[in-house]
């Protein structure tokens, strides 16, 4: 057995971090030989369900969990961290305009940012789930100045696990027979579900993603429109998010980030945008096609972009750049 890894939770007394925990305990995420220490932060009033979530933790007997620590504390919650899943985040009430969702959630991930910078280890992997996830992120990254921003990542792979599942459910085949979607830009409404890469493993014989649906009219019509308003029509459906696919797609991600993408396959992350790829503005949180090998992750070059998908790509890219410029004008720099 190795040293075990300090792995965080915030917003653990929630509901995806209820779906999320005994998935990351169990070993499905960080490896089946890898022990682990939870940590498990959330705000004060919280404490008392965070110690029922403790106790079932206890309870299921895990081998590799070595010891769980509920928290309200940043000091303590941040120490020495190698990995920090952020799930906690204000949710946008009813009447809230966005700008003050934006806001609040400037306060939460500065403070978090800067604890991550004074106290975690400088090669921690940062997830931010809590929305809006890529700003949010962004606002850490930049409130950690001493983590490299490589290290920041958002979590835009519920979308890739939605839109990978359209297209199997539509060509009839298991969703492990598709690959290569790509989810571009904000984890929002304006993010765009793209298939002219992705592949389809259909009777056997591996063919575009648009060959096997014969189908163009749905692919940029209800393909797209299906993605994008999905955790609205599941929280129509449920009156609760969708919390039991979050916690898979969480999974998926520090998955990956953790032992590497399959050779020909590459996923859906929101990360640093710097050098201007595919376009895309510097200085944001933007969903990415990536490969991952060695914790790192690379952009996929060079795949070519038509003019359809090219103004999906701008349009995100817009409402990110407002979405940033507003956030940071909250963070008093």
């Amino acid at each position: 057995m190795t040293d075990p890894i300090r792995v965080l939770v915030t917003g653990a007394a929630g509901q995806i971090a209820y779906s999320l925990l005994y998935g990351i305990a169990k070993g499905d995420v960080f490896g089946k030989d890898q022990p682990i220490i939870l940590v498990l932060l959330d705000i004060t009033p919280m404490m008392p369900v965070l110690d029922g979530v403790v106790m079932e933790l206890q309870d299921c007997a895990l081998p590799l969990l070595r010891e769980v620590i509920p928290t309200d504390k940043e000091e303590v919650a941040f120490k020495d961290l190698d990995a920090a899943i952020l799930v906690g985040s204000m949710p946008r009430k009813e009447g809230m305009e966005r700008k003050d969702l934006l806001r609040a959630n400037v306060a939460i991930f500065k403070s978090q940012g800067a604890a991550l910078d004074k106290y975690a280890k400088k090669t921690v992997k940062v997830l931010v789930v809590g929305n809006p996830a890529n700003t949010n992120c962004l606002i850490a990254a930049k409130s950690a100045p001493s983590i490299p921003k490589e290290n920041f990542s958002c979590l835009t792979r519920l979308d890739h696990n939605r839109a990978r599942s359209q297209v199997a459910m539509r060509v009839g085949v298991s969703a492990n027979n598709v690959k290569n979607i790509i989810i571009w830009g904000n984890h929002s409404s304006t993010q765009y579900p793209d298939v002219h890469h992705a592949k389809v493993n259909f009777q056997g014989k591996e063919m575009a993603a648009f060959d096997a649906v014969k189908d163009d009219s749905w692919i940029k019509g209800d393909f797209i429109s299906t993605v994008q308003q999905r955790g609205a029509a599941v929280i129509k459906a449920r009156k609760l998010s969708s919390a039991m696919s979050a916690a898979k797609a969480i999974c998926d991600h520090m998955r990956d980030i953790w032992t590497g993408t399959p050779e020909g396959e590459f996923v859906s992350m929101g990360i640093y945008s710097s050098g201007n790829s595919y376009g895309v503005p510097d200085d944001l949180i933007y969903s990415f096609p990536v490969t991952i090998k060695n914790k790192s992750w690379k952009i996929v070059e060079g795949l070519a972009i038509n003019d359809f998908s090219r103004g999906k790509l701008d349009a995100t890219a817009a409402e990110l750049v407002e979405e940033r410029d507003t956030a940071v004008s909250f963070l008093g720099v």
